[in-house]
């Protein structure tokens, strides 16, 4: 199996490769990273047959869409899919000292300001076109608009609908940390396919209820990311440190991971390696994205995606109340 596997979004014919490179650490999240860190990491991505990237005006203040489509400028235009987010417009700060407050590191002289209006999603998406360095963009997520449903809904939508109309963008939806809301973008707002993170992984399986029959029912797509859920699932046995949800994982949380891993070691699977396939085995979902913060995290990452996973494993973990059966029928 390799990751220029491509599964097709139903609604715009639109082909993402099962495996996508994540762009948030591209904007300096919790660290600073070299230009160049960023070319190698989507060099490696791109031997590897990546060909889906997905990025945001957040991470790093524009700093990512600028790097990303710096990368991508070396490579045949028609070779790759490209996705960013609209919600956030970044504006000048005058006076702002020291770093960004949001996780990057990246210097306070610019300023995130939420605007989910229609005249908001327009300027959003020509920025990040600039940005980018693009004519078009391939996919526009909803970021995070979870306060902000009427908002997005008035005025988002019909931008994001004017320009999939006019070729600017090809696809669009929401992306975000919850399931039911992007459910109901699906069936309320004609999106062609969303973004869920952390909310479909081996540990939580909420989205099974709301977000995966409305996808099907409106043969809409899913992007999953946050498969490891903040690192919990990322390494065979978690850490004694483990978060969740960006604060210390809470013990029975991290009880029921161990269980996880003890029913994938009898398999000869680990823990990371079921995640990532996890994800995969629904046939509404697109594409996982993942992220890297250097070069050799890639081929560790193709390595987890090309582990093959036997159905007798996914079959112990349901028949031990660890995974909800509705994730396999």
């Amino acid at each position: 199996m390799s990751p220029n596997i491509s599964r097709r979004i139903t609604r715009t014919g639109l082909e993402l490769t099962e495996l996508g490179l994540g762009g948030a650490q591209f904007g300096n999240l919790y660290r600073a990273m070299p230009d160049s860190t960023v070319d190698e990491i989507v060099d490696a991505a791109w031997d590897a047959g990546i060909r889906f990237f997905d990025t945001a005006p957040h991470y790093g203040l524009g700093l990512s869409e600028e790097r990303l489509g710096a990368a991508l400028r070396r490579y045949p235009r028609e070779e790759y899919v490209v996705a960013t987010k609209v919600g956030r417009l970044i504006r000048p700060n005058p006076g702002g000292t020291g770093e960004d407050t949001e996780g990057f590191a990246v210097p306070a002289t610019k300023r995130r300001l939420l605007d989910y209006s229609e005249a908001g999603v327009l300027t959003s998406v020509e920025e990040s076109l600039e940005r980018l360095g693009l004519d078009r963009i391939d996919i526009a997520f909803i970021h995070d608009p979870d306060e902000h449903w009427d908002e997005a809904i008035s005025g988002a939508v019909p931008a994001l609908r004017r320009l999939r109309d006019e070729g600017t963008i090809t696809s669009f939806g929401a992306g975000m940390n919850q399931s039911a809301m992007l459910a109901r973008f699906i069936t309320e707002g004609d999106a062609d396919l969303v973004m869920v993170a952390g909310r479909f992984t081996l540990l939580e399986q909420a989205s099974l209820a709301d977000l995966f029959p409305a996808a099907r029912a409106a043969h809409a797509s899913v992007v999953v990311a946050g498969v490891y859920n903040s690192g919990l699932l990322a390494t065979p046995r978690p850490a004694p440190d483990a978060q969740y949800n960006y604060a210390a994982a809470p013990a029975e949380l991290v009880a029921r991971t161990n269980a996880l891993a003890d029913v994938c070691e009898l398999h000869g699977v680990s823990l990371p390696d079921a995640a990532l396939a996890f994800a995969l085995r629904q046939p509404s979902v697109a594409s996982v994205v993942v992220g890297a913060s250097r070069q050799g995290h890639i081929p560790d990452t193709v390595a987890r995606y090309e582990k093959t996973v036997a159905d007798a494993l996914w079959q112990d973990l349901v028949s031990a109340g660890l995974v909800d059966e509705r994730a396999f029928n």
